[in-house]
């Protein structure tokens, strides 16, 4: 018998927390009846809420407390984090990452078992479209996965979510040697390699409340994921030094071809001037960020802090 566990995040999910447990578990429940030889168990993070999410948790752990566990944290820590004590603390088999709003759908966790069951390791969830996002967020989306695609030398899935799945041996690999304190869960999962799959949706409305990730959270998280993932801005300034050589090149034959009608310069020197210092203001920021995580990771704080843990009666992995 495998043990599948559904590892959700929350973050002042009230408003839909009854439904999503509703909806997955009876899909689970659903797929032991027609005989699928598994358990399963859900797996809550609770991620420092402050709304009642956690009376919510308590009392779906007392109702089923066979099939839910709940991990509290000591405060918010982030929904990487939140998704990394979910890897760090989930039994199962297999592992599928959701989130609690029903954008992700519980629905295709029979379509996600199957493509599993052919042999993949790992199953990602590409979104094909998203009611709830604008015009400009979609189009950002889709310009930073082609830009990480760009510099780095990993490719990623345009509009990868974190909506996946992966069997025990991928999910070790992740809990061993993945520990970094600046994450990008999805992005390691395209990179550690084995056997895997898409499966397209449609992500729907939000059941309720409203986005975690606002613009400034969303830039945070572009920032640190191309720091973690390329060096090529490091390489910026060799690059400005070249361009800025043929510029000055340019200029001194531009000076001499017209020598006897050239203008004071004055407008020139100042242009040139800004310029240079743009360029080198950039690259002192963009060596600042490098730093920045530099930083972060030899301070080896942790990466989450649990005030208590509540395990499931089915939550016992298999051997």
């Amino acid at each position: 018998m495998k043990l599948v566990s559904l590892i959700v995040s929350v973050f002042n999910e009230e408003g839909g927390l009854r439904q999503f447990y509703d909806t997955a578990s009876g899909i689970l429940s659903g797929l032991q009846r027609d005989g699928r030889d598994i358990s399963y168990e859900l797996l809550f993070v609770n991620d420092g809420s402050l709304d009642g999410s956690a009376r919510i948790l308590s009392e779906l752990r007392a109702g089923d407390p066979e099939h839910v566990s709940v991990l509290s944290f000591s405060r918010n820590f982030g929904h990487e984090a939140a998704m990394t004590a979910g890897l760090d603390y989930a039994s199962g088999d297999i592992l599928i990452f959701m989130d609690a709003d029903l954008q992700h759908p519980p629905t295709l966790i029979p379509d996600i078992l199957a493509k599993l069951d052919e042999g993949y390791d790992i199953v990602n969830m590409v979104r094909t479209k998203n009611e709830g996002a604008g015009l400009i967020k979609n189009l950002t989306s889709r310009a930073f996965y082609s830009l990480v695609n760009l510099l780095s030398d990993m490719h990623m899935e345009p509009s990868a979510s974190d909506f996946f799945a992966m069997d025990r041996k991928a999910a070790e690999v992740l809990r061993r040697s993945y520990r970094e304190r600046v994450r990008f869960l999805r992005g390691y999962v395209q990179n550690i390699g084995f056997r895997k799959t898409t499966l397209d949706y449609e992500a729907g409305q939000r059941v309720a409340g409203r986005s975690h990730y606002s613009i400034k959270r969303l830039w945070r998280l572009s920032i640190d994921t191309i720091v973690c993932f390329s060096d090529v801005p490091l390489k910026l300034g060799m690059y400005a030094g070249f361009l800025s050589a043929l510029a000055g090149f340019l200029l001194i034959l531009y000076t001499l071809v017209t020598r006897g009608t050239a203008p004071s310069g004055y407008a020139t020197i100042v242009t040139v001037l800004c310029f240079m210092f743009a360029v080198l203001f950039i690259i002192v920021g963009i060596t600042g960020e490098y730093i920045s995580v530099i930083f972060r990771e030899l301070k080896d704080r942790p990466i989450y802090i649990l005030s208590d843990i509540e395990r499931a009666g089915s939550a016992q992995r298999t051997d």
